[in-house]
């Protein structure tokens, strides 16, 4: 731990440390499953689909036997086209396109919609890990001229990279067994949201085409995601480099061109060099919790006005900067102050607990310690036909929460707050047990 604190120090302008360990002058001057269309196969639930998103996905998609081997036959000879109008060569068609193969599997997970909730504790606690964070500062250790290297030119502190990446693929030890060609061509010639796929798939093309991977090395998840850091084609197209200088920009076998390329990702979604992502904090027993919720941005010292503190019982910084308050697993459990880089972390992956995973990873890995208030681990597992009924009670009671689709999204937390509040409750958003009753909700024992 010395080693690690030393390490950090000798950047710590830069770079991201512990709370305790530099000034908040320095640290402090930043603001289920769906993220952006440019990393991993939890971004697929932002791409368009062939109706309107909100109708859950049983009502929209075709059934799985609509697509036959003859379909997909068919449908190659269309991408086939369609790739050659985009300036695809020849030879990457042969060697790739004409020997894709159809995969029901990849259609069956893109329309798997999980079944039950998930709390921030269990989210939070199986990710955020000793061993994770063990590995992280081996890593960081290891791997420390060229993760400083990359830092000095594109801003984005080495913690931070190693928690993408150790969330991502496990410190890149899994990057899914797909072939990339196969997972896409089945994707695009599926009713579901082909013109997303076709288009990724025509770039997955083009990544051939350059000569970065060869076909047959060109593997990844269901959903075509690639690499140390789950790129999705478009992704690698725009935001991946040729760091260790071989002409390739290859994010499977070259740690310098994953890394470096991530970082890029990073500083292009807009990071700020002199931001941290936030940082847990400690409420007073009044505090108001409808000013929660992440579209709800005030500066620094409008949150010190309101009692709220750092986590160690520190003020917090006397400074402009603005930020939202954030309490994912409500009044009983742990909450954040997030800044800018926050948002930065959710164009990545539009899920907070993701977002909060990747901060507290980064700031243990950086030789900070574990969350000092732990959420509550009793938390109601709900159905996912349970957060349908919830929703259409808080509509029904005149809090609305748009159209009920089965996810426990920012709409349905601030509902479920206004609701509390006109019911004399804390109102942290969180469908606890008194609020489920209040609606008429109980929760299976049996589904926890």
């Amino acid at each position: 731990m010395k080693y690690l604190r030393n390490l950090l120090s000798v950047t710590c302008c830069m770079s991201l440390v512990a709370c305790a360990q530099v000034s908040d002058k320095t640290t402090d001057q930043t603001a289920t499953n769906n993220s952006n269309s440019a990393v991993s196969e939890k971004q697929i639930a932002a791409a368009p689909t062939s109706t309107t998103q909100t109708v859950s996905t049983s009502q929209t998609a075709p059934a799985l036997t609509l697509l036959t081997q003859q379909d997909f036959s068919k449908c190659l000879v269309e991408l086939t086209t369609k790739a050659k109008a985009a300036g695809v060569s020849s030879k990457t068609i042969n060697n790739s396109l004409a020997n894709a193969k159809l995969n029901m599997q990849v259609v069956q997970l893109d329309r798997k919609q999980p079944e039950f909730t998930t709390s921030f504790a269990d989210y939070f606690n199986r990710r955020v890990t000793a061993q994770r964070v063990n590995e992280g500062r081996a890593l960081l250790s290891k791997h420390h001229e060229l993760l400083m290297r990359i830092e000095q030119q594109y801003g984005v502190p080495a913690p931070y990279l190693l928690a993408f990446w150790g969330l991502e693929t496990n410190f890149g030890n899994y990057f899914g067994n797909i072939p990339v060609v196969d997972s896409l061509a089945t994707l695009a010639c599926d009713a579901r949201r082909s013109a997303f796929f076709t288009t990724e798939l025509i770039n997955a093309l083009r990544i051939l085409d350059a000569g970065d991977i060869a076909p047959n090395k060109m593997i990844g998840s269901w959903a075509g995601a690639m690499g140390n850091f789950q790129f999705m084609p478009s992704s690698f197209l725009q935001n991946a480099v040729d760091f260790d200088g071989d002409h390739k920009r290859d994010l499977w076998n070259s740690k310098p061109d994953a890394l470096a390329s991530a970082a890029n990702f990073l500083r292009n979604l807009g990071w700020r060099a002199d931001q941290r992502w936030g940082r847990e904090v400690k409420l007073p027993r009044d505090f108001p919790f409808l000013e929660a919720g992440l579209k709800n941005t005030k500066a620094t010292n409008e949150w010190r006005k309101l009692g709220v503190m750092r986590a160690d019982n520190a003020a917090l910084p006397t400074t402009e900067f603005t930020a939202s308050l954030l309490v994912p697993a409500g009044h009983q459990g742990p909450a954040f102050l997030v800044y800018d880089n926050f948002n930065v972390i959710m164009r990545w992956n539009r899920s907070e607990f993701y977002a909060i995973a990747v901060g507290q990873l980064a700031d243990q890995i950086a030789g900070g310690g574990k969350l000092l208030q732990p959420p509550p681990e009793d938390a109601p597992r709900l159905h996912r036909d349970q957060v349908i009924a919830l929703q259409e009670q808080l509509n029904q009671k005149g809090f609305n929460t748009g159209t009920p689709d089965g996810i426990l999204g920012p709409g349905t937390r601030r509902a479920i707050s206004e609701f509390q509040h006109q019911q004399g409750m804390i109102a942290d958003g969180f469908p606890g047990k008194e609020v489920l009753g209040l609606l008429g909700i109980t929760p299976d024992a049996n589904k926890r």
